[in-house]
């Protein structure tokens, strides 16, 4: 057997046993809570700490930010890496806050499918349905698992005829929850006829499980024959009226498969997980500028969807995140930056678990790996070795809330580089106004972002600094041949960006559309 044939079937049998996937959520439905227990049953972790736990808890592996810690809250993507059931699988943690979609929405170009979970007493909420859209768009498989059941919730059938209504998906029930609330028993599961019985034994370990039947006297005995006969009804209803689980349905995304449960209290959890590493698949053909590229193809490719700064404050470094499309990485090897078009030497890439790192010899397709960034690789940037590949470009979300950065004491050296390596991470636009004090403007997607940049300016690069904010609603940037001389409202703001070209900041669609009837020859543009 040839070197190439020996790579390309070690490549087919890596791609196979890889799952890559992320979790999208409401805040508050449960997500950072699932991500623990998913680790503690995969054996990653041996107690697991919920963020909103005792004082004396750790917090979520995932959240390792200071303020994240602080806050209770995931502001930042992370990667985690783990065995489970025999597969290696990668979960891309994901913030659940609506000011930081834009970071969700990159990570979810890397994963091959998500799990969306979702509160069972509030159904289906605002955040939910807009990353279901962002999930969609991708066609991306979808497992739900409807979280909460240890409290009061609302009807199962009610919860799925939301799913269908408000997101236009079919809703398949895998399992049905035996009562709700104080009286949540355990599940049954629809495919293969047995209950699984869950005793309260507090959420940081793996609750023990009892396996049984419908027709067990120990049943009824813990439910009693009411609750049962309901339990019974359901399930004949189900199968008489209920849509059956289609693979080809899920995996083109038109199907989701609902487990029922509860992240906090362990119950569950063992039947989601076990269709996580059967029904979620393996990495998937990628669409490039010259077509479709297999996983298993014996040439290397991926793409940088994150850069973080700061993950070793001791060291300021700076990790560009990778996510391998084709081929074998290798430690040392030498690939090409499409962007630049130039060579760049992969010297020491990483395996993360929140913040702890590891380096790795060679990593496959699926994989995530972080790359040290000496400011090198930029967000959307494709990386190949081989055959000249590029990925399409990651657009970013126009700014919606903007605001003046002002430096509060006299580190003017770490303020720029703060500024610098906030922007290259995506978590702002950054802008200078042409005319008055050349202080950096920041626009973002949502307001929290203000507070994340003065913290982490404080935290990590020792600058004390305040945004105050500005009347600005939206962004444009102005495209070639423009004239130089514009017919402006008072209140826009003329700027530019660190390229030198130009950018409106407009506070009223009126602005908007004033400026664009008084210059005809204008073109305004969304995204730079």
């Amino acid at each position: 057997m040839t070197t190439a044939a020996q790579t390309s079937e070690l490549v087919t049998r890596e791609v196979a046993r890889r799952r890559t996937f992320a979790i999208i959520s409401h805040p508050d439905a449960g997500k950072t809570t699932l991500t623990e227990k998913t680790l503690l049953y995969a054996g990653a972790i041996e107690l697991a700490g919920a963020v909103r736990g005792k004082k004396a808890q750790r917090h979520a592996v995932s959240d390792w930010m200071d303020i994240e810690r602080e806050r209770g809250i995931s502001i930042t993507s992370a990667a985690l890496e783990f065995e489970l059931s025999g597969r290696l699988v990668t979960l891309l943690d994901t913030p659940g806050h609506r000011d930081f979609s834009e970071d969700t929405y990159r990570t979810l170009l890397a994963v091959d499918s998500v799990v969306m979970v979702i509160d069972a007493a509030k159904g289906i909420e605002s955040q939910t349905r807009k990353l279901f859209e962002v999930a969609r768009q991708r066609h991306l498989p979808m497992l739900t698992f409807v979280n909460k059941l240890d409290l009061p919730a609302r009807d199962p059938l009610e919860l799925l005829d939301e799913i269908e209504r408000v997101l236009g998906v079919a809703a398949v029930p895998m399992n049905w929850p035996i009562g709700t609330g104080d009286r949540f028993r355990g599940v049954y599961d629809l495919q293969q006829d047995t209950v699984s019985l869950y005793e309260r034994a507090g959420g940081a370990r793996p609750a023990p499980v009892e396996m049984t039947s419908a027709d067990d006297p120990a049943l009824i005995a813990l439910v009693g024959e009411a609750r049962r006969s309901e339990l019974l009804e359901a399930v004949q209803l189900l199968g008489a009226a209920g849509t059956r689980f289609d693979r080809a349905a899920y995996l083109a995304g038109r199907q989701t498969a609902v487990f029922f449960g509860s992240a906090l209290s362990n119950f569950g959890l063992e039947p989601f997980l076990a269709a996580l590493v059967d029904l979620a698949p393996p990495p998937q053909p990628r669409e490039s500028e010259g077509g479709w590229v297999d996983p298993a193809s014996v040439d290397f490719s991926g793409f940088i969807f994150k850069i973080q700064a700061n993950m070793n404050p001791r060291h300021r470094d700076r990790v560009a995140f990778l996510r391998v499309c084709s081929g074998v990485l290798t430690k040392d090897m030498l690939v090409t930056n499409a962007r630049l078009d130039t060579p760049v030497r992969l010297s020491r890439p990483s395996r993360f678990f929140g913040r702890d790192r590891e380096t790795v010899e060679t990593a496959y397709p699926g994989d995530v790996v972080g790359l040290v960034n000496p400011g090198r690789f930029a967000i959307g940037d494709t990386l190949y070795a081989g055959p000249r590949v590029r990925f399409p470009r990651i657009p970013h979300f126009p700014a919606e809330f903007f605001g003046a950065l002002r430096l509060r004491d006299v580190k003017f050296k770490q303020f720029d580089e703060g500024i610098r390596q906030l922007e290259e991470e995506g978590l702002m636009q950054v802008v200078f106004p042409i005319y008055g004090k050349r202080e950096p403007i920041l626009g973002v997607v949502g307001a929290l972002q203000f507070d994340i940049v003065e913290a982490r300016m404080k935290n990590e690069y020792g600058v004390v600094c305040q945004v105050d904010k500005l009347p600005h609603t939206s962004a444009r940037w102005i495209g070639e041949g423009a004239p130089t001389s514009l017919k402006l409202p008072q209140g826009v703001l003329e700027t530019v960006d660190r390229d030198e070209r130009r950018v409106l900041l407009f506070q009223s669609d009126w602005e908007l559309q004033y400026t664009q009837r008084e210059n005809p020859r204008l073109e305004l543009l969304a995204v730079a």
